[in-house]
């Protein structure tokens, strides 16, 4: 095949960090190669890097671009050249109609003034090809994220894309949505499109990919053909270590009941007739590991946040006991004074401040816990921040570095360890490893681990099925607002899961009554 696209011996520093040591990459055209690495491995700055992001003379090396030198100075130039990337946090704008963002900054313009039924009626074509048909004047923020990463997709066709670069596209999707952007690119493929795509779901990109290349600290570690693709070959390239069990060993050893739920009605937030949690009942014990399953839109996230300082819905009712004792979670501070922390789903827009120092963002939920008569006390702050950094192992230079610059799985190691300054019982973790790498999550479960031993209760909420499986001494299934059954560690699978929820669907049909709940 054709070479599109060669990287030669790249290099890029930040203060502090060599972030690309003599990174070389080959992609042929019109094939999906994927690039894996760790969490702060260089993937992104590689791309960045390529699309003018970070612009010529800023890195060291060359790129050579359909036979010749590239020399982009900006987004621009890349695009002109056909070389489009999609960020990991989409480029949106939500108040615009899908058409207006589509061809912003590239408009169907004459003199000057937009030809609104052109634009309409190329919007509608480029829908079609990626398998939407919404209409071109729907606001972005009416559609769900799967469609909205489609749409950025549609955006990337509209600049007359030969090479589109994909940063973990299906990260915030669910599978339906997943698979549905693994056809499109394959489509994409077949129609002479070249691709990058970025991912740490392994399984994805032994779907999809031509070849993969492994990088790992900076460096490239090796190319892998498509017939020598196999997880355990991925894993090991990255993490430089064989991984023969993804989930550490843990000896479960629940004891007594620490938090219990009862009786939980929460519903939606603006639409009045809409109940979102239906008479929700569960149990944590000490040193349990505890799961919430369920698909897409089943009402786990919020049952966790209306739990959490009822920070979603409204007329939440129902009762919350730690240690055997009523308490009051109706505020954030009265929940974490109960005993109750929750790591949402979202870290970088709610569980962090990204421009703010490790040290600040560790100690902001328990101020506190390092003021001395109400005035903040640096030293101790930054004393407390240390020791969190170490026990964490979050790799960074020190803590006075700021959370944007760090890898998704030491960013998700920070708010654990702000959260676990406020020394909590129960900690309710949702998607605790979404978008981070094989060798962080792995580390993160090991954490989870550690917290159980130490007798406290964790409650964790995942989409990956077998991530719960892996983790879990007992199940709850959540389907539409409702826990419809409960599994222990030896009774669940995959398949008893999906078959409670599709048993709950077929009995609705037959007239059951809401919020029946049905344990396994």
């Amino acid at each position: 095949m054709t070479v599109l696209l060669e990287m030669k011996g790249i290099g890029k520093s930040f203060p502090g960090v060599r972030a690309l040591d003599q990174v070389n990459l080959t992609v042929e055209a019109g094939e999906i190669h994927a690039i894996c690495g760790e969490n702060g491995a260089g993937k992104s700055t590689l791309m960045k890097v390529l699309s003018g992001v970070y612009p010529h003379g800023s890195y060291e090396g060359e790129i050579v671009y359909e036979g010749a030198v590239l020399a982009n100075r900006s987004l621009s130039d890349s695009e002109e050249k056909g070389i489009i990337i999609i960020h990991q946090e989409l480029a949106l704008v939500p108040l615009l109609s899908i058409a207006e963002n589509l061809f912003l900054g590239n408009e169907v313009a004459k003199g000057g003034v937009i030809n609104w039924p052109e634009t309409f009626q190329k919007t509608e074509s480029l829908l079609k090809k990626v398998g939407l048909s919404e209409s071109p004047s729907t606001k972005v923020e009416k559609l769900g994220v799967g469609k909205q990463q489609l749409i950025e997709i549609a955006k990337a066709l509209a600049k007359d894309v030969r090479l589109l670069i994909l940063d973990e596209p299906t990260a915030a999707l669910q599978e339906n949505d997943s698979q549905k952007l693994l056809d499109l690119m394959l489509e994409l493929k077949a129609q002479g499109v070249t691709q990058i795509i970025i991912s740490h779901k392994l399984n994805e990109i032994s779907r999809v990919a031509d070849r993969i290349t492994v990088i790992r600290d900076g460096t490239t570690v090796s190319t892998i053909n498509r017939d020598e693709i196999s997880e355990d070959r991925i894993i090991r390239d990255m993490v430089g270590r064989d991984m023969a069990n993804r989930y550490p060993e843990r000896v479960p050893n629940p004891g007594e009941v620490l938090m219990e739920v009862s009786d939980w009605n929460v519903w939606h937030p603006e639409q009045q007739n809409r109940q979102m949690i239906r008479d929700a009942r569960f149990t944590v014990r000490k040193g349990e590991i505890v799961g919430i399953a369920g698909l897409m839109g089943a009402g786990r996230t919020e049952l966790a946040m209306s739990l959490f300082g009822k920070s979603y819905g409204r007329n939440i009712s129902g009762t919350v006991k730690m240690g055997g004792k009523l308490v009051d979670t109706s505020t954030v501070t009265r929940a974490v004074a109960a005993g109750l922390s929750y790591v949402t789903e979202d870290r970088k827009v709610l569980g962090l401040i990204l421009e703010e120092p490790i040290v600040r963002n560790v100690t902001l939920a328990n101020l506190p816990g390092v003021a001395r008569r109400g005035v903040l006390d640096k030293r101790r702050e930054t004393q407390v921040s240390e020791q969190y950094r170490k026990a964490m192992a979050i790799r960074t230079p020190g803590v006075q570095q700021k959370v944007v610059n760090l890898s998704g799985g030491n960013q998700q190691k920070v708010v654990l360890s702000k959260w676990l300054f406020t020394d909590p019982q129960v900690l309710i973790l949702d998607e605790p490893t979404r978008g981070i790498d094989v060798g962080a999550k792995f580390e993160i479960y090991t954490i989870m681990n550690d917290l159980a031993a130490q007798g406290r209760g964790i409650v964790m909420i995942s989409s990956e099925m077998p991530e719960l499986l892996g983790m879990c001494d007992r199940i709850y299934v959540m389907n539409e607002g409702r826990l419809v059954g409960e599994l222990t560690r030896e009774e669940a699978s995959q398949e008893r899961i999906m078959a409670l929820i599709i048993r709950d669907n077929g009995q609705k049909t037959e007239g059951r009554k809401a919020g029946e709940g049905e344990a396994a």
